[in-house]
């Protein structure tokens, strides 16, 4: 059997792992569920309203804490992202309450360990530890969110500017305003397409114009390229060209927008891969003449 001095490093070295790890997992961005991927793809989506006994500690620390949240000045709910992603609000609060908690408690663990290693740590160091990994773990989720958030938008705004020609395609071919934005949305199952056909069958459910309920959903979603579809729809009444080239129109100066952004973003990553290129030459010359250097010293 081991002796204790190892068994106490093989934990330290458990604990610290595990920090790391969730430290990464939330930076790194995680492959899609298979079930949430699919259940974007029906044409229906249920949701399914947990009970009593089956909700998860998460939840049930999100719920807690949402209806604070107003008297909680340091609690910000973002909104849109959670909405466009399709997460509750309670799930996320959830979420940054069990990682905070993570992060306070892990300092005065590890200096536990570390004492009982017979190394000496002040208590200060745990304590602004604490507070420290406290409030980066309180903020991971957040940037996690906005960064998927992010990708989701420009998902959504690529099928804006399909359904932007599917719309024109279908009042060229004479179909009414409502019928358009309708038959347009039901041609693709992906899941910006449904959020647009779950919208417009709300908006006939309620007797509301189609393009009222698009215009919600866009500054919902924060995505204005929706709203400007629904703007062009409504203004334009039944004359049928007019529509087609303005929709067509946009659609071209959208994917053009998309485009550049891509390509920016691209440019961006090109610049960026020359840092590790140039460390990687760094690092290779000082191997070749350190000898040199030290041969002539």
């Amino acid at each position: 059997m081991p002796p204790l001095s190892l068994q106490l490093a093989l934990l330290v070295g458990a604990v610290v792992g595990l920090g790391l790890f969730l430290v990464v997992r939330e930076l790194v961005p995680a492959s899609p569920r298979l079930d949430d991927a699919l259940d974007r793809l029906r044409t229906q989506r249920v949701r399914v309203v947990p009970t009593e006994g089956r909700r998860s500690l998460q939840s049930r620390v999100g719920e807690g804490l949402a209806r604070r949240s107003g008297r909680l000045p340091f609690v910000t709910v973002p909104t849109r992202e959670l909405a466009i992603l399709r997460v509750q609000p309670s799930e996320f609060l959830g979420e940054k309450a069990l990682l905070a908690l993570i992060g306070l408690a892990f300092p005065p663990v590890a200096t536990i360990i570390f004492r009982w290693l017979g190394l000496g740590v002040p208590l200060l160091v745990p304590a602004g530890a604490s507070l420290v990994l406290g409030l980066v773990f309180f903020l991971l989720p957040d940037a996690g969110v906005r960064t998927k958030a992010a990708r989701a938008r420009e998902e959504f705004a690529r099928a804006v500017g399909a359904y932007l020609e599917l719309v024109a395609l279908e009042r060229r071919a004479g179909s009414g305003p409502t019928q358009a934005l309708a038959r347009a949305s039901s041609v693709a199952e992906s899941w910006p397409f449904v959020r647009i056909r779950q919208e417009l069958m709300r908006a006939q459910l309620a007797g509301t114009a189609p393009w009222t309920s698009l215009a919600e959903l866009s500054e919902e979603l924060g995505v204005p390229a929706l709203e400007e579809t629904a703007d062009i729809v409504r203004l334009a009444g039944e004359d049928g060209g007019s529509v087609y080239e303005a929709l067509r129109a946009r659609g071209r100066g959208l994917r053009t927008e998309l485009l550049a952004a891509e390509q920016s973003r691209a440019n961006a990553t090109t610049q960026s891969l020359g840092v590790p290129v140039a460390a990687l030459g760094l690092v290779f010359s000082l191997l070749l003449f350190t000898p040199a250097a030290l041969e002539i010293l």
